[in-house]
């Protein structure tokens, strides 16, 4: 049925089958992460920089809650694509077949950019953090008895934003094409984007400079990468528009 025909109750009911769908594959996924998550936190605790720490249970219930909240993590990022591509099905028929084709390719960059997002924020900015904070803790005289549950919070809090952040050439190129945002735009609130990016930076990174231009020039950069992505997606918009006004006026 095309989108643009049905009623409020018909998009509401799609909408139900599709969020229907993600729950079971998250149900299943879950199942198998729940085999999957003491080995990865066993490995977690052992990397180069929590080596060092010992981290401690203050609750009986701290191991569980740590077991759950990763298995859910998990099994969310497994289900990624499931859930990008049901997103991408309740809202293409209301697209064009080009447009269509178009929009379905965006979900495997997207995954790509999700995961590069989590890498970076793994292996660059979370030892960062992480030594300046007990750096501080030592410089201060105070000594850090970490709880494993606060570990893994800090963990969780660090990483998962910067996998969405990284969705932003994805999402100015969708933006782009549904002509919400253009190129023009973009380029003109460039200095507030980039100091935006730059105070968010600043907030997650420890005062020092090479701490900020670690952190700061990977998100100016992916804020340039958006803006080339939505000037190719623009022209693209631009020549399919033209195309289809001539079609129109030769009939």
């Amino acid at each position: 049925m095309n989108q643009k025909n049905m009623t409020f109750i018909e998009h509401m009911e799609e909408f139900r089958k599709r969020l229907f769908v993600i729950v079971i594959f998250f149900l299943i996924a879950l199942v198998g992460s729940l085999f999957i998550a003491q080995p990865l936190i066993r490995i977690l605790q052992h990397t180069q920089d929590a080596r060092s720490l010992t981290l401690n249970a203050f609750r009986l219930t701290d191991p569980f809650m740590i077991y759950m909240e990763m298995a859910f993590l998990v099994a969310l990022i497994i289900i990624i694509p499931i859930i990008l591509y049901q997103l991408w099905a309740f809202v293409s028929p209301g697209l064009l077949e080009k447009e269509r084709k178009a929009t379905l390719a965006y979900i495997p960059a997207a995954i790509f950019l999700f995961l590069a997002g989590l890498a970076f924020s793994y292996f660059v900015l979370f030892p960062l953090v992480l030594r300046f904070m007990l750096k501080l803790s030592r410089q201060m005289g105070i000594h850090a008895v970490i709880g494993i549950n606060e570990y893994f919070q800090f963990l969780f809090h660090i990483t998962l934003p910067f996998g969405f952040l990284f969705q932003m050439p994805v999402v100015m190129l969708f933006l782009t094409r549904l002509g919400i945002v253009t190129p023009m735009l973009l380029s003109k609130i460039r200095k507030y984007a980039y100091f935006a990016l730059i105070v968010i930076a600043a907030f997650i990174t420890p005062p020092d400079l090479l701490s900020h231009m670690m952190v700061s020039v990977p998100l100016l950069l992916l804020y340039e990468l958006s803006l080339f992505i939505s000037r190719i997606g623009y022209k693209k918009a631009m020549a399919a528009e033209a195309r289809y006004t001539l079609e129109q006026t030769e009939i």
